[in-house]
């Protein structure tokens, strides 16, 4: 059956210059615009080209459009090209990362700093987010860097957790639509949890922090949350929910989001590291999540 895609551009402002240089990418890749239409949203202007069908024999023709339009230099604007099953599905599955992505801060960053190690940690954190270190070995190394902390330091760094500009909306404007949304994290589930019940999140998981006595132990319970429990996390939750693969969005920003991302329908890279960008089907470069609705087609207040 034939896909069809519709392309997006998004940016701080949309001249009519960078627009031409968008359609000329189009046009250069073999795909006609059918129809265009623009909008204004706090901090952003974006422009949608519905685009002609694709075949099922021109599979990686989306992917070489995605590709050029990544590597055009059209200053200060993104383009995704997103499957109309997501933008014109009645209901949508959309699952985000949480450090660094629902919210700003990373939450094991802001725990180091009650144990003296933040630097240490956020060394690691770093080149976890890279792909350059093993994630589960890599959260027991951060970890265990906290052991002795009294539990209090969690409700504490919990008070501190800042959402991204948007996250409030994304989240209350889907399951206004009738969407699920979901989190999944590399985290601790003692800051995730109430942060899903205050958004009223459909799903959640986190890892859990092991506490004695009132004391953290420098160990995490379980199995770690690592990229292939999100990726399992995210068609469990969307299987469970009753929507297909065709209607799901990923957002995140690190190596740990990639099979989430990769089993999306549109895997997008928020303000993301550059080997996370690199495979991302989208990006969102600017700090503003709301962009994520306009991507999924989900009409505004």
């Amino acid at each position: 059956m034939p896909s069809t895609f519709t392309a997006v551009s998004y940016g701080p402002t949309l001249p009519h210059a960078s627009l031409r240089q968008v359609r000329s990418v189009l046009a250069a890749n073999g795909f006609e615009v059918g129809a265009e239409s623009r909008e204004s949203h706090p901090g952003f202007d974006c422009a949608t080209f519905a685009l002609a069908s694709v075949g099922s024999d021109k599979g990686d023709a989306v992917a070489r459009l995605r590709a050029a339009l990544a590597a055009a230099p059209v200053e200060n604007v993104d383009t995704a090209v997103v499957p109309d099953t997501l933008r014109t599905a009645e209901r949508k599955f959309i699952i985000m990362d949480v450090d660094s992505t629902l919210i700003q801060q990373e939450v094991i960053e802001l725990l180091a700093s009650h144990a003296g190690t933040e630097a240490e940690v956020a060394k690691v954190t770093a080149a976890a987010m890279r792909g350059e270190l093993d994630f589960a070995q890599s959260l027991h190394h951060r970890v265990a860097t906290l052991a002795g902390l009294p539990e209090s330091v969690l409700a504490e760094v919990g008070r501190k957790v800042k959402l991204s500009v948007g996250a409030e909306r994304l989240v209350t404007q889907a399951k206004a639509a009738g969407h699920t949304v979901a989190a999944v994290s590399g985290g601790f589930s003692q800051i995730l949890a109430p942060l899903a019940a205050k958004l009223g999140l459909d799903f959640a998981l986190a890892n859990d922090l092991e506490i004695i006595d009132g004391r953290l132990t420098g160990k995490v319970s379980g199995a770690v949350v690592d990229r292939a429990a999100k990726a399992a996390s995210l068609r469990a939750w969307s299987a469970k929910a009753g929507i297909g693969q065709g209607a799901t969005m990923a957002i995140g920003d690190g190596a740990n989001d990639l099979d989430m991302m990769a089993a999306a329908a549109l895997g997008v890279a928020f303000n993301a590291k550059p080997a996370v960008r690199a495979v991302a089907d989208a990006q969102i470069n600017l700090p503003n999540l709301d962009v994520a609705l306009v991507l999924a087609g989900i009409p505004g207040e």
